[in-house]
């Protein structure tokens, strides 16, 4: 079964006057994959998927998989907190032609530990041989999917990875000693601890930074996986300013504002979330200058 490695991306979805804006979305996969990227993630918290209806949700992924033009894979945000309805997300996912489908732990309704694994069995049953990349972030979702219970989802086939966003490296060795590295992909979801998650067992990240700086992420990742640490961690310590400046507000807001930056597309965000401050866009602008990314 088809499984996802390497620098990967979750997407800020780009909005116009309160629609979806398929044309800038085409852009920025364009410029995703030219800069290296090697996975798309439509549709996930940075895609601020929990404000867009079905149908957008199915214009983004559907408008995603066609600019990629089979050069890199698509895995869609499809989960929610109703099993029910994340069955019918990940059909749709489907049939807009993601190659998987990003399942979130279900949130607010606090399952148990046992509910998890009932969850994404369910999902695999309905959809059997069809890839699942589990997403652990417990800091949103108020619900932590567990070692242990990391190690029931590998009865599972269809769980192929796990995006694990706890930014607890100690964590990632946890899951390696109960699930090893290879029957499931360990996916880093906190761009702050990339290097050494990846040498704690990870295959890659999932990154909210690479939107804006999509070669400089996949060098980190490369670097990390290819037995070049040194340069692996001087590029952490070199995007650990931008990570600070991308997470000082609640995301997206700040990625869709540097995106604006480097003329992607607008800044525009839905409520409840709002526009960057100014002072916080005045920091992050210079930091994207200090990179060379804005001029």
């Amino acid at each position: 079964m088809k499984t996802f490695t390497g620098s990967m991306v979750a997407l800020a979805t780009p909005f116009q006057d309160g629609a979806f804006d398929a044309q800038a979305y085409r852009a920025l996969v364009d410029f995703q994959v030219k800069g290296g990227t090697q996975v798309l993630i439509p549709c996930g918290t940075t895609g601020e998927a929990v404000t867009m209806t079905a149908a957008e949700r199915d214009a983004a992924i559907r408008t995603c998989v066609e600019a990629a033009a089979g050069r890199v894979p698509v895995v869609a945000g499809a989960g929610s907190n109703s099993t029910a309805e994340t069955l019918q997300s990940v059909a749709r996912a489907r049939e807009c032609g993601a190659d998987g489908a990003l399942i979130v732990t279900p949130y607010y309704n606090k399952p148990t530990q046992a509910g998890l694994v009932e969850h994404y069995r369910a999902i695999a049953k309905a959809h059997p041989g069809f890839p699942l990349v589990a997403y652990n972030v417990p800091g949103r979702t108020g619900v932590d999917l567990l070692p242990d219970t990391c190690a029931g989802l590998c009865d599972i086939p269809e769980v192929v990875a796990l995006k694990e966003a706890t930014g607890n490296v100690a964590r990632t060795i946890d899951i390696v000693e109960k699930c090893g590295t290879e029957r499931l992909v360990l996916l880093s979801g906190d761009d702050f601890t990339v290097a050494p998650f990846i040498a704690a067992g990870g295959k890659g990240v999932i990154s909210v930074s690479a939107n804006v700086v999509p070669a400089l992420m996949r060098e980190l990742v490369d670097g990390a996986r290819g037995g070049n640490p040194a340069r692996a961690l001087e590029l952490q310590v070199k995007l650990n300013p931008l990570h600070r400046l991308l997470f000082v507000e609640s995301n997206p807001i700040p990625v869709k504002w540097a995106l604006h930056a480097i003329k992607l597309f607008g800044p525009e965000v839905r409520l409840p979330l709002t526009p960057m401050a100014e002072g916080n866009a005045r920091k992050l602008e210079e930091e994207l200058r200090r990179l060379g990314v804005v001029g």
